[in-house]
């Protein structure tokens, strides 16, 4: 919500009185150019010019994809500041935590000077999870070519779907050697998660893979000691619930 008129492709600045005089409750604040803001609608003249129509668009899209940027990095910012009382500011804002939370990451993972302005947050969020040389030569070849947000989906789950084949396992045979597992093909969405949950813990990913494995191989066998799988668990659990 803010003036339009001070808006570009490449930088949003909404002009700092519309928007006070929205957060403050006025019932709408006009852009300049005939174009009205309110917080529940824009209202357009009819005599609009198909250009300024068009400007207008492309400005709001700049506007809300912005936004992202901006909630992530306030999000940010609140967390390591206001540790103890950031949670309270959100719900004063009205706020879903889970999408700040999605925006927070994305933008924690590229710092301001990496961010691409001729490029959207989402073509941002579609390489995020991808080691760093990788995704920034996927967004250099965004930004040449001219790929939409799907087109760069595409690139990026046709990798993840043809990893490199590893090399031949080291020490096979050998009591307490390490090994290199083979090939695992998994889905771009499980990849992304996977990555999320090893960087929000802290861990590097392959790290958090092995103690994943590990956590679950343990779970298994405890529960295949007493009394069967654990599907045979969950059988039992549902006869008796």
């Amino acid at each position: 919500m803010g003036n339009l008129n001070d808006v570009n492709d490449k930088t949003v600045a909404p002009r700092r009185s519309s928007l006070d005089r929205l957060s403050r409750g006025a019932a709408e604040a006009d852009t300049g150019n005939g174009v009205t803001l309110t917080g529940v609608s824009l209202q357009i003249p009819r005599e609009l010019s198909y250009d300024a129509w068009e400007r207008v668009g492309k400005q709001l899209n700049g506007v809300i994809d912005s936004s992202a940027w901006w909630l992530g990095d306030w999000l940010i910012f609140g967390k390591e500041r206001y540790v103890d009382s950031y949670q309270q500011a959100i719900r004063a804002a009205g706020l879903s935590y889970q999408t700040l939370r999605n925006y927070a990451w994305v933008a924690r993972r590229f710092a301001p000077a990496e961010r691409r302005a001729q490029l959207t947050f989402q073509h941002h969020a579609e390489v995020v999870s991808l080691p760093k040389e990788v995704r920034e030569k996927l967004l250099d070849q965004a930004e040449q070519q001219d790929w939409t947000t799907k087109q760069l989906r595409e690139r990026v789950r046709g990798k993840a779907a043809r990893p490199p084949r590893p090399a031949a396992a080291r020490g096979a045979g050998a009591a307490g050697g390490t090994f290199r597992l083979p090939k695992i093909e998994v889905v771009h969405d499980q990849l992304t998660t996977w990555r999320r949950a090893a960087d929000e813990a802290g861990h590097d990913f392959e790290s958090w893979v092995v103690a994943a494995l590990d956590r679950a191989a343990a779970v298994f066998l405890n529960c295949s000691s007493n009394d069967g799988p654990p599907s045979a668990h969950r059988a039992q659990a549902t006869e008796g619930g």
